[in-house]
């Protein structure tokens, strides 16, 4: 049963430290605290393992936010990003050997000849964390695009075997999801210097992509490894209705356009069909949306009644959806925040804490306490 434990807003506009009052959700009470103010339109965000944060900012800039919230300047070396439309530096993920190797890697869109691309990035981050160095593309997920700046896709996730794996969007030009020439609209896997790996599906394929993890894709915002089966979730914005959250299987095809639960902007179906014969089936959908953007199974210590929940950071109703799982499986759903602030992204502390990236010019980090 669907339920909705809705904020005051006075609690998202206090300033600083803990707020008033705690909140009651399904599994847990929890009090609101500031953590960080003074960011804009922050993106993509990492815990170092001193206890930091590196956040990115969508109009270009790489921040690095102590354990007391305080903002740094603009981190040094960061590479110059195409910020137009839903474009501009985006996600940010560590090496799981970042402690040795200081490797950082950076999804963001790149303006080549031809138009506008997602861009794969590597850099090592200084000792002094507040400059990248070595900057270098492991891949472009073209080809360009000359028109429109929008679904860029652009998370990134590190499966257990250490390869990568990347979502990008379809551009906002649907027919290329289907295409296996064609890298948008597609979750992506690489190894870390990006190389294809052997088995990946498409290798060998005569006018396919050999990168090419799985397709039918529209504009996938959200992926994160369950680490409880092991298997990759994804999410990705629908048109009007038709969100998704879906298992992301071995050169299997989600659909898009072809079968869809959404709607023209205009009113009309994209789809007489919601699914066919051939193509995966989501195991979550939102209609009406709610514009799903960065996802993060909860492991922490914090908050155990959350424990084995997908937290997704939701634009359009503004809030944070819960979702209860059970292996690979959505048992429910619980909404926070809800109609009072969008969402970008979440991550998990090493305190167990989650800290809520807020989708505003003014940005916040917001960070959920045990009350």
């Amino acid at each position: 049963m669907l339920r909705r434990a809705l904020l005051a807003l006075a609690l998202l506009a206090a300033p600083a430290a803990a707020q008033e009052g705690p909140v009651t959700s399904e599994r847990a009470t929890f009090r609101v605290t500031t953590f960080a103010t003074g960011l804009e339109r922050p993106w993509g965000a990492v815990f170092l393992p001193d206890g930091t944060m590196l956040v990115t900012e969508r109009p270009g800039r790489l921040r690095r936010i102590g354990t007391d919230g305080r903002v740094s300047a603009p981190l040094g070396g960061v590479p110059q990003v195409d910020a137009n439309g839903q474009g501009g530096l985006l996600d940010i993920a560590l090496a799981p050997d970042f402690a040795r190797t200081r490797e950082v890697f950076l999804c963001q869109s790149a303006l080549v000849e031809g138009g506008s691309l997602t861009r794969l990035v590597v850099a090592r981050l200084s000792p002094s964390a507040d400059t990248l160095t070595g900057v270098r593309r492991i891949i472009d997920a073209g080809p360009p695009q000359e028109s429109g700046r929008l679904h860029y896709g652009c998370r990134i996730a590190f499966g257990p075997e250490g390869h990568i794996f990347l979502s990008t969007g379809e551009r906002n030009e649907r027919a290329r999801a289907q295409r296996l020439d064609d890298l948008a609209g597609k979750v992506l896997r690489l190894t870390r210097d990006g190389r294809v790996p052997p088995d990946n599906p498409f290798v060998g394929h005569a006018g396919a992509r050999p990168e090419i993890w799985s397709y039918g894709h529209r504009h996938p915002q959200g992926l994160a490894f369950n680490p409880w089966t092991g298997s990759l979730w994804e999410a990705e914005f629908g048109p009007r209705g038709g969100d998704e959250i879906n298992v992301i299987r071995r050169g299997a095809n989600y659909g898009w356009p072809v079968v869809s639960h959404g709607r023209e902007y205009w009113g009309p179906r994209i789809s007489r069909e919601v699914s066919a014969p051939g193509m995966e089936d989501p195991i979550h959908v939102w209609v009406p949306s709610v514009s799903p953007s960065g996802i993060t199974f909860y492991d922490g210590a914090a908050f155990p009644g959350w424990r084995g929940s997908l937290f997704a950071a939701a634009q359009s109703t503004p809030g944070l959806v819960r979702l209860t799982t059970d292996g690979d499986r959505v048992t429910g759903e619980e909404r926070l925040f809800w109609g009072k602030i969008a969402f970008r992204h979440q991550v998990v502390g090493p305190d167990g804490r989650l800290y809520l990236l807020t989708d505003e010019n003014e940005g916040r980090i917001l960070r959920l306490d045990p009350a």
